[in-house]
């Protein structure tokens, strides 16, 4: 589970009320950004020349050498120039050795909604190796709608809290009614709040924001690494730009032909391939919250916990109660990392006790709710993102109804919180402008995708689809637990991509690393 500013790449699915389909991102079509051919090959359009040749107004800031500007990009890049200009942060730390700088090293922690400013100077501008980081200049941007870059928000903390706490299982017309209109509320306070930027969040847009950027650097190529949805941010990049892709590393990758409703569903497949491993450590082990007996009996312990909690919460030690809903995304954050585990299990042993404290801890880390009450923006920006990327998962209740039990059949735990999580875009106010397809860069240097076997939140299978999908692609493994890999204690893997990062050399076909 990351913090705010973590050192691990951020979520990509939204295993929540806000944030169904968190990876729904498939490839954005939007109607204002042609074609990838078109773009990479022709020179930059007149209107857009002053973007391009922007000099950025560098200062000091967040400590540690780093240096912050702000990059003016078209709110729509079919009218640019016209006044309704975004202000994009931007945050770098130059290279720091004597050898041959290489350029600019872009990086994005994924989400939707994560802050890259924050994951560059928190970790990859600290903490990405050594050999790395004295070649580069490490630099990040937040992409439009997130953390500095004019923010999406949508509910007060207040509002956030409760719902957070909406019943995402409900079992009756009366708790389906409730769920729904909390999706509703949530779309209203989007549009309220954040309606003038909230039809021009694509990821499309973002990535030809991208390459303002790499211009305004300086940088004729873009070395770019992204980890979960920032591997769908840099694929996009290196389809509209084949011809301007430097070094690029995706890592824990989205399949990007995938509609809303099979990557919602292929995830829901992949948490619980996290949680069979996590059962299967926890059995193991004297004192396992969910007993010491098969995998499928801890399973159905877990599941009977929930339906507990459904209609009885238990006690946190402040006024929320841990009911179904947060006890649910709880357990989920800790899928993200096996490094996590442990605290599950002091979390669910103390839930299953009365005291449901350390679980709620666990759902505010994912939520990115501080200890005051107050919510990052990553849970608004999530869903703009995803619901105008891509059509929405599901329309209507009945469809989610009848689609809970092949969700189910993924995963009998989660399958039906999951399902219903889906349903949030049915009632976004703009419509989505991009479709699922696949993104080819043709023409484009090497690029490297790298997969973990048993990633939660991006199932390594899409990864493998990726790889195959762009033309000058190579898929590096990793066999092993959690989300994304690089920088996760595999030398192997850090080893492969360090060397790709300083020479451009790929790591070789079908290289495994454990």
């Amino acid at each position: 589970m990351h913090t705010r500013h973590s050192s691990r790449p951020l979520r990509t699915l939204g295993a929540a009320l806000t944030a169904a389909a968190l990876l729904s991102s498939g490839c954005s079509a939007d109607a204002s950004a042609p074609r990838a051919a078109s773009l990479s090959k022709r020179a930059v359009p007149a209107a857009l020349k002053p973007y391009y040749e922007q000099a950025l107004n560098w200062r000091p800031c967040g400590g540690a050498d780093f240096e912050c500007a702000t990059l003016k990009a078209p709110l729509d890049y079919a009218r640019p120039g016209t006044g309704r200009d975004l202000r994009l942060a931007v945050s770098r730390k130059k290279a720091t050795g004597t050898g041959r700088r290489l350029g600019s090293l872009l990086v994005n922690p994924g989400g939707p909604g994560g802050s890259a400013v924050g994951y560059l100077q928190s970790f990859a501008a600290v903490g990405y190796p050594a050999r790395v980081r004295a070649r580069y200049d490490m630099v990040a941007m937040d992409p439009r709608g997130v953390a500095e870059s004019e923010p999406i928000t949508c509910l007060s903390d207040k509002q956030m809290d409760t719902f957070t706490q909406t019943d995402q299982t409900p079992d009756g017309r009366g708790e389906t009614d409730r769920l729904v209109a909390a999706y509703k509320k949530f779309a209203r306070g989007c549009a309220t709040h954040s309606g003038r930027i909230l039809g021009h969040v694509s990821t499309v847009e973002a990535a030809r924001d991208m390459d303002v950027l790499r211009a305004a650097l300086g940088d004729r190529k873009l070395h770019y690494v992204g980890a979960s949805y920032g591997t769908f941010l840099g694929a996009t990049y290196a389809d509209l730009y084949p011809r301007r892709v430097g070094r690029l590393v995706l890592d824990g990758a989205l399949d990007p032909t995938l509609s809303s409703r099979r990557i919602n569903r292929d995830q829901t497949a992949g948490f619980e391939t996290a949680f069979t491993a996590f059962a299967k450590d926890c059995v193991r082990r004297t004192g396992c919250p969910l007993g010491t007996g098969s995998v499928a009996a801890a399973r159905d312990r877990l599941g009977a916990f929930f339906a507990r909690l459904d209609s009885h919460p238990v006690r946190t030690g402040e006024s929320r109660a841990l009911g179904e809903p947060l006890a649910t995304i709880g357990v989920i954050s800790a899928m993200y990392d096996e490094t996590a585990w442990p605290q599950l299990r002091t979390a669910l042993r103390s839930a299953m006790g009365g005291h449901g404290g350390g679980l709620l801890n666990l759902a505010d880390l994912y939520y990115e709710r501080d200890a005051d009450g107050s919510y990052a923006n990553l849970m608004y920006a999530n869903p703009a993102v995803n619901c105008l990327d891509l059509p929405p998962a599901f329309r209507t209740p009945a469809e989610v109804k009848k689609a809970v039990p092949d969700f189910r059949k993924a995963s009998p735990v989660f399958g039906k919180a999951l399902a219903w999580a889906a349903l949030n875009c049915a009632y976004w106010p703009v419509r989505p402008t991009g479709t699922a397809h696949p993104l080819h860069a043709r023409g484009a240097a090497p690029i490297v995708v790298v997969g973990t076997t048993r990633d939660p939140a991006t199932p390594y299978p899409w990864a493998r689809a990726l790889a195959t999908q762009l033309s000058s692609a190579t898929l590096l493994t990793y066999d092993g637990d959690g989300h994304t890999a690089y920088g996760r204690g595999s030398g192997c893997i850090d080893n492969a991509i360090n060397t790709y990062l300083l020479t451009g050399r790929p790591p070789a076909p079908h290289t495994r690393c454990h």
